[in-house]
């Protein structure tokens, strides 16, 4: 288990260009794209969501990965929460490894109770791209994500966009993510916090 520690900031789609070329010179590197899809799964009743937890499987160029989230805290575009994640063979959730792995008994009983109905509910498809930033000694991995949300409903495709800026500490003072997020938000216009994950922002397309 790890405990992810992240700010979220809604990047305004007009304000792309000038956020990676602000990582381009900071970092001194042109930043790494990744395409990532992912698919995350709930019972029909939404007995994950009720639980105030999260369950996706994630195609990488590395291969699959299932991640486990409990919603944690989001305050001021702050998230934190707890989180178990694992390889995975392919396209197919590996429940019995997860409740091996997942440490904290309420989400492990929540995640148990709802592994029989398990259905895919939306799916995320999104280009990150990737910087390392040093801020006084911390390690931050700088991400500007660009893509949809997408939710199958009554036969109809419903979307949502994507564009953010995620800054998560991996290693070092949680301050460095402040520091970092305010040096970049007086450089870009209409930066703002977001406490919605892109999770939520699925279950929102369900239910709307």
């Amino acid at each position: 288990m790890g405990m992810e520690r992240e700010i979220k900031l809604a990047l305004p789609p007009a304000q792309v260009e000038a956020a990676t070329r602000w990582f381009v010179a900071r970092t001194g590197a042109q930043g790494r794209p990744i395409k990532l899809v992912n698919i995350y799964f709930d019972t029909p009743a939404l007995a994950l969501a009720g639980s105030k937890s999260a369950l996706r499987l994630r195609q990488t160029p590395d291969g699959w990965l299932q991640t486990f989230k409990t919603v944690g805290n989001a305050n001021n575009g702050l998230h934190s929460r707890h989180e178990w994640e694992m390889p995975v063979a392919g396209e197919k959730l590996e429940i019995d490894a997860l409740l091996r792995d997942c440490d904290e008994p309420s989400a492990a009983d929540a995640l148990r109770q709802a592994a029989p109905e398990l259905t895919e509910l939306f799916r995320t498809n999104f280009t990150r791209t990737l910087w390392h930033v040093e801020v006084d000694g911390s390690d931050i991995e700088a991400a500007i994500d660009q893509g949809d949300v997408f939710a199958e409903v009554d036969g109809e495709t419903r979307r949502a966009p994507i564009s953010e800026v995620e800054l998560e500490l991996k290693s070092g003072d949680e301050a460095a993510l402040h520091t970092l997020a305010a040096e970049l938000g007086k450089q870009i216009p209409g930066l703002a916090p977001d406490n919605i994950s892109k999770a939520q922002r699925g279950y929102k397309l369900r239910v709307d």
